[in-house]
């Protein structure tokens, strides 16, 4: 190794310990209210699920409850998040159709005490045709969860909804239900493609359905500081959304890709690694800003 890589590799292993020690002396603060914030983009492949259950999993370290609802047929977050997804386990399928409560569904992640999960299973892929007949169906989410808020001892800080990719009734179940969308942008070749239709979408949910619904947060993912696209987009993003974007972007991380497949979070998985406190970094920030306030509060 030469001397300007034994350089870099040091300052690299400064600036992880520097950062480290800056979050070790940074409390977050706990919403009053919790804070139900869904997780979408309907590009697939940005790392959706992963910011999903990554940043929910660096909440609870850093001492928030946190309630995961995994809305994706395809369980991903479920099996990240440590939590048994079989068709036969009571999950958010029979929450939609109002045969169970959210409690019966609950269970804890094996990630982490403070943090819980209602599963998805395979069922969930029929939702859409079923929810069609019933009565107030974009509306089934939104009112379990609230009852279930409701009722619960434990005092949850956050919910987090994965939702799947495409806009559907399960999608629109999502948006209904949360107070904030939480958008993760990859910084690739076409990281902005389709996310004009998105918003569009959540206009279209605040107008009729949910009007007090914000895009709070964007999170720029797999980024690569050495690239120039990687900076160009993240030039772009920033200038469109200044309010929004997190300060803290996500790098492009093995550790991070890895994780998945071995049903762990990144944290559980490589608490060391720069893909899990680049995810404690985006908690600590999404917690410090708060809740969006909306136009009529304070009127």
């Amino acid at each position: 190794m030469t001397d300007t890589e034994h350089a870099l590799v040091g300052n690299h292993l400064a600036d992880k310990v520097r950062r480290r020690r800056l979050l070790e002396q940074t409390v977050s603060p706990l919403p009053a209210n919790p804070r139900v914030i869904t997780v979408s983009n309907q590009k697939g492949g940005v790392g959706k699920t992963t910011t999903t259950v990554n940043l929910a999993s660096a909440l609870a370290r850093r001492g928030a409850n946190v309630l995961v609802i995994d809305l994706d047929p395809q369980g991903n977050a479920s099996t990240a998040l440590g939590v048994p997804h079989r068709p036969e386990v009571t999950s958010v399928y029979d929450v939609l159709l109002g045969e169970r409560e959210i409690e019966e569904a609950v269970q804890p992640s094996t990630d982490h005490e403070n943090l819980f999960c209602v599963p998805s299973t395979i069922n969930l892929a029929g939702a859409e045709i079923e929810l069609v007949s019933l009565v107030a169906r974009e509306q089934r989410l939104r009112t379990a969860l609230e009852g279930f808020l409701g009722r619960s001892e434990r005092p949850f800080h956050y919910v987090f909804i994965d939702c799947p990719p495409s806009l559907g009734l399960l999608t629109v179940n999502a948006f209904v239900a949360a107070q904030e969308v939480l958008i993760p942008i990859q910084c690739e070749y076409y990281a902005l493609e389709g996310l004009s239709q998105l918003l569009g979408n959540i206009q279209l949910i605040q107008k009729h359905l949910n009007p007090t619904l914000r895009v709070s947060t964007i999170l720029l993912t797999m980024y690569d500081a050495r690239t120039n696209l990687a900076q160009e987009v993240a030039g772009e993003v920033r200038e469109h959304f200044p309010a929004e974007t997190l300060r803290a972007v996500v790098p492009r991380s093995v550790r991070v890709s890895e994780a998945p497949s071995y049903g762990q979070t990144v944290h559980a998985y490589d608490q060391a690694s720069i893909g899990a406190l680049a995810y404690l970094e985006a908690a600590a920030e999404i917690a410090e800003r708060g809740a969006p306030t909306h136009p009529h509060e304070g009127a």
